[in-house]
């Protein structure tokens, strides 16, 4: 080997020399503890929240005086968030606290709501203090708690002010949206327009909600005849319910509504309804656990765009619906279920039975079970049209076809394998994770 090849490889040596000493050299003090491995004393947290709530890159990046886990069985301590949408249009998120090993007796509960006008920033940051505040009695024992220094801002004189002020809306909250949407191309173009309106008071004895919306959607296609192909479609729906509380497990509510529909054939539809829920766990709990019977009964009256099947333009029914409904957000995963059976009083073979489930369940260390389904039977399309239905409006899917049963199942399984630690923050070029490689 000549003189050049040697130089070259004395150089690629000191090189890579280089570079090893730059990968394996400490640095900051946080850098260190984010790195720290399995015999590092920091507390092993799981954090157990939907990625669509919580920041993970945001969380590991303020919070890191504790070591993040992937998986629960490599805990000390569980973390689970939970949430649910307030009167006001914000969030109420919960945040458990559940030691395990030999900490297993030790649990706390710290809440945060968000306001409707709340951008993500803020709400990020009220999620993170509370984390924050939550892990502090966990941490206290462990080498990070030295390093720990507890700050208090106290209010202003305004703000304490603000707080005591009367609501001038008296837990009224009103929501109005407008929208349009235009889309073309030389053969064909859309237009739709849409809007929203909803008016809400809640306290812990009375809830009322007003909500309507409205959309129209036009679309043209030229064919390769020459021909142009118009396709239109409404959707006009008013709602409104009234729940008044009964205890911690038992409410009534009235429920009416007004729907117009050219998908299925209902020039006006307006119903009306009672009911009656019991829930077997307290409401308080619903944001971990609940499993609820509804039945109501009342009237519907349909007035059609065309004759239906049943040679009918206008008709009314009494009708009724029973409703048992399952949720758990646990340690283990979370399970949602329903089942739902509506029918007319008159004549019960014309019903309708909705079952649908979804299961996140942690089966083992890292090996997920992801499912999701519903089946129902369908015999209540007494709206279906007699008239022939155009093969253009089945395939813009403008109008409801009659169908005895529908379906939809989705199954998956994960397994996550590797290191146990997931402190490290780096978005450097992004990730492959979810990344298209085929077009």
């Amino acid at each position: 080997m000549g003189r050049t090849g040697t130089a070259g490889l004395h150089v690629a040596g000191l090189l890579l020399a280089v570079m090893a000493s730059l990968v394996s050299s400490p640095g900051s003090a946080q850098e260190e503890m984010l790195d720290a491995g399995p015999g590092d004393p920091l507390l092993r947290v799981f954090l157990d929240c939907d990625r669509r709530t919580c920041d993970f890159d945001h969380f590991r990046r303020e919070v890191s005086f504790v070591n993040y886990v992937r998986d629960r069985t490599d805990a000390e301590l569980h973390v689970l968030v939970t949430s649910q949408e307030t009167a006001a249009g914000g969030e109420a998120y919960e945040m458990f606290f559940m030691g395990l090993e030999e900490r297993a007796a030790q649990q706390d509960t710290l809440r945060f709501v968000s306001q409707e006008s709340d951008s993500d920033e803020e709400e990020r940051a009220g999620l993170t203090q509370i984390f924050k505040l939550g892990l502090v009695r966990y941490a206290a024992p462990t080498s990070a708690g030295p390093l720990l220094d507890i700050r208090y801002s106290a209010p202003t004189q305004a703000q304490q002010q603000a707080s005591t002020e009367t609501d001038p809306w008296n837990l009224w909250v009103f929501s109005v949206r407008a929208g349009a949407e235009l889309d073309g191309e030389s053969r064909q173009s859309s237009q739709a327009f849409d809007g929203s309106f909803s008016a809400s008071r809640t306290t812990e004895d009375l809830k009322i909600d007003i909500s309507s919306f409205g959309q129209f959607e036009e679309e043209e296609f030229e064919l390769s005849d020459g021909e142009v192909l118009v396709s239109t479609s409404r959707n006009i729906n008013h709602e409104g319910l009234i729940v008044w509380s009964l205890g911690p497990h038992w409410s009534a509510g009235v429920r009416a509504s007004a729907l117009t529909s050219t998908r299925v054939n209902q020039d006006l539809t307006i119903r009306a309804a009672p009911a009656l829920q019991y829930s077997v766990f307290p409401y308080a709990e619903s944001t971990r656990r609940q499993i609820t019977f509804l039945y109501s009964l009342g009237l519907a009256s349909f007035d059609y765009e065309e004759v239906t099947l049943f040679d009918k333009l206008e008709e009314t029914h009494a009708e009724q619906r029973m409703e048992v409904a399952a949720e758990f957000q646990q340690p283990w995963g979370e399970i949602n279920s329903g089942l739902e059976a509506s029918m007319f009083v008159r004549d019960p073979s014309l019903h309708r039975i909705d079952l649908s489930a979804r299961v996140e369940y942690r089966i083992i260390r890292g090996l997920n079970l992801d499912l999701e389904g519903s089946v129902a039977r369908v015999k209540d399309q007494i709206y279906v049209s007699r008239e022939d239905t155009p093969d253009e409006e089945i395939l813009l899917e403008r109008r409801q076809l009659g169908t005895s049963f529908e379906y939809e199942l989705e199954l998956g399984f994960s397994f996550t394998f590797g290191s146990v630690f997931n402190n490290v923050v780096n978005p450097r070029m992004g990730s492959n994770r979810g990344r298209r490689f085929f077009n």
